[in-house]
């Protein structure tokens, strides 16, 4: 039932329908009354896409697995809910305890429950749910018909290992080429281990190596392969090499050799070679990367007595690695980050850049690099910058606002481009590879690619894209034109596919045994009778507009749902005095209650979570509940259409927006 109204008094905004913002109170008793209109149309049950799901690039059917985490959607008879909710993430998503850590979660900003007090806890519950499926040692399986086809995936990162993933489960064979002695890429080589634990990381990609995928290390395509040793063993072959190179500052003076880039710089550190850095670094960004190194630095603080080998640059390069017991001495680092955005508009997560700044970094926005200042040794000594105006739109460079900025270490983390050596010829001239939308080569037979050597984004961004590159693939092999991708292009909750999980599956649609001599006026179109019985051809007035329409909150009835505080997990930022030699994992997951209790506060926005409004505030009982022996999730209620009146009062307080008035629209 609704929210009551003494309890919907914490945060402006909380609207219910036809009524201003920030009213709570009823003005009179009749208003607490549910009065409407009659009309033509009769209410029918369509299901549409959640925002969350729509912001999520990896297209995890977010909704789904919350409804099974809160108890909603019930699992088949033996499946603990933990594994039900697992199964549900990964269709999409097989890294779920690795998202659940350092995914910034454009989810969480597109959730409507933003409307209500404060989005959910999405990313705390797959966190939950990863390191669940972790310490029960659930496994993932291959298909059970291998297809006798073989793919070569060049690169081991996220990207290859999703494309791996995908591949197996529709019977596939995969051989991973990877250049570095470890899988997980960016994961493993950018990511720095007190925001992402390697135990963690390692039993996420032993999960997907386990289904029998071929993995190759210390092997470089291009090099130690030849592209046309695989075009003669593979039947396929996907480029997901990342972009790991850097991009160098376009400035005059930035070919010093203490200007490093913030990959080669993430790289040296996660492989333990970089233990110190300068005392003053110096670091140009504004997106998680420049926020990792910045933090990364402040942890690893500054030596004050170093020999020309041991500088951070030449650790960074390749050239040294740093001793142990010479990083013992360390001191605390003064660290700076400075972007073209004013920091308001930053790429990096808000929270990210908020610990960044209470461990002590100096943030400084709208600066533009001018000039790296050297000395007379070609070491970089300072960086020239100037200030930029956004009064007019777009960042115009302020004359006289110039300013020199001291700095031993400069770190550039301005972007990505891949490393080409051996592949020249799949350059597009901008250090990237050219695919279609999908994920084909153009040209290019058998060749493919997905992953950030594409465009460099997110984590669950490659992760999306290895999935659509995996079907492309499967289509590729069957021969079978690719299909084209649905507008809202998610993996999306199916009705159908529940009610054959539950043995409740519609029969076969025979009009002729089935629907015996009618007139000619009334057609095929009626299904309020055929979809009452058990076992009846037709789904009782469902309509599924997810691959097309975005659940949006102002179809939502938003006085159903009370304050609630968001359950968050607790987060170990030290302060600035803190920070040095500090590499404790920062985010502490949900206990089991917990996470239960943040996944309650999923709105489940385009379909039904079964609160029993329509049934409880229909005046003509028309909307009744599906019979226990005939329900599941999504086929909860039923409307007698014998009974119904069209008044739209079901509609006004479902509160997912999953009743429409359309019945009797043509």
């Amino acid at each position: 039932m609704s929210a009551p109204a003494n309890k919907v008094n914490t945060k402006p905004g909380h609207t219910f329908r036809k009524f201003k913002d920030g009213e709570h109170r009823w003005r009179s008793y009749q208003e607490q009354i549910f009065t409407a209109d009659e009309t033509d149309k009769c209410p029918t049950y369509v299901h549409k896409t959640p925002p969350c799901q729509a912001s999520c690039p990896s297209g995890e059917d977010i909704r789904g697995w919350l409804n099974i985490v809160r108890g909603i959607e019930k699992p088949a008879k033996g499946t603990a809910m933990q594994e039900y909710a697992f199964r549900r993430l990964t269709d999409a998503n097989p890294f779920p305890s690795v998202m659940g850590r350092v995914c910034p979660a454009p989810c969480q900003t597109g959730c409507n429950r933003n409307a209500v007090e404060e989005f959910v806890g999405i990313n705390s519950v797959e966190q939950y749910i990863g390191d669940t499926a972790l310490s029960s040692k659930y496994a993932f399986k291959a298909a059970e018909q291998e297809s006798g086809k073989k793919v070569a995936v060049i690169g081991g990162g996220p990207a290859g290992l999703a494309a791996a993933y995908q591949l197996r489960r529709k019977g596939h064979a995969v051989t991973i080429f990877e250049k570095y002695e470890g899988l997980g890429g960016m994961m493993r080589y950018g990511i720095p281990g007190y925001r992402m634990p390697r135990d963690v990381l390692d039993g996420e990609i032993n999960r997907i190596v386990e289904m029998g995928v071929e993995v190759r290390l210390n092997t470089r395509v291009g090099t130690d392969v030849k592209l046309e040793e695989l075009e003669k063993n593979y039947d396929a072959i996907l480029f997901a090499i990342g972009a790991q190179s850097g991009r160098a500052l376009p400035v005059p003076g930035a070919d010093a050799p203490n200007c490093v880039t913030g990959v080669a710089f993430l790289e040296a550190f996660n492989q333990g070679r970089l233990r110190f850095v300068s005392n003053r670094v110096l670091v140009i960004g504004g997106g998680d990367t420049s926020i990792d190194v910045v933090s990364v630095a402040r942890r690893l603080g500054y030596v004050s007595e170093v020999g020309e080998a041991e500088r951070p640059e030449n650790v960074v390069l390749g050239y040294a690695a740093h001793d142990a017991a010479k990083a013992a001495a360390k001191q605390g680092a003064d660290v700076m980050l400075i972007s073209r955005q004013p920091i308001e508009k930053m790429n990096a997560a808000k929270h990210e850049i908020d610990d960044a700044i209470r461990e002590g970094v100096k943030i400084r926005g709208a600066l533009q690099p001018v000039e790296v200042i050297k000395d007379a040794n070609g070491r970089a000594t300072a960086l020239k910058v100037i200030e930029l105006d956004y009064s007019k739109g777009k960042p115009e460079p302020k004359p006289g606002t110039e300013q020199v900025l001291e700095a031993d270490l400069i770190v550039a983390a301005i972007g990505q481009a891949g490393d080409f050596q051996g592949l020249e010829p799949f350059n597009n001239g901008k250090g990237l590879i050219a695919a279609d939308k999908f994920y084909q080569v153009p040209n290019k037979p058998k060749y493919f690619a997905a992953g950030d050597i594409i465009r460099p984004h997110l984590l669950t961004t490659v992760i999306g894209q290895a999935s659509v590159a995996a079907d492309t693939i499967d289509q590729y092999f069957r021969h079978q034109e690719f299909a084209k991708r649905p507008k809202v292009d998610v993996h999306h909750f199916n009705l159908l596919d529940k009610l054959r999980e539950v043995n409740l599956q519609p029969k076969e649609f025979r009009p002729s045994e089935e629907m015996g001599p009618r007139p000619i006026d009334q057609g095929l179109r009626g299904t309020s009778e055929a979809g009452k019985a058990v076992g009846g051809y037709a789904i009782h007035n469902f309509e599924d507009r997810a691959s097309s329409e975005v659940c949006q909150s102002n179809e939502l009835f938003l006085g159903h749902f009370a304050y609630e505080p968001r359950n968050k997990r607790e987060e170990k930022v030290p302060s600035a005095e803190e920070v040095l030699g500090h590499f404790e994992e920062r985010v502490i997951g949900l206990a089991e209650p917990q996470a239960i209790a943040e996944a309650k506060r999923c709105m489940s926005c385009g379909l039904c979570f079964e609160c029993d409004n329509c049934v409880i505030y229909c005046p003509q009982t028309a909307v009744k509940r599906t019979p226990k022996s005939e329900s599941t999730m999504g086929r909860y209620v039923y409307t007698d259409y014998d009974l119904c009146i069209g008044c739209h009062i079901c509609a006004d307080v479902c509160p997912t927006g999953y009743i429409k008035m359309g019945m009797g629209d043509h």
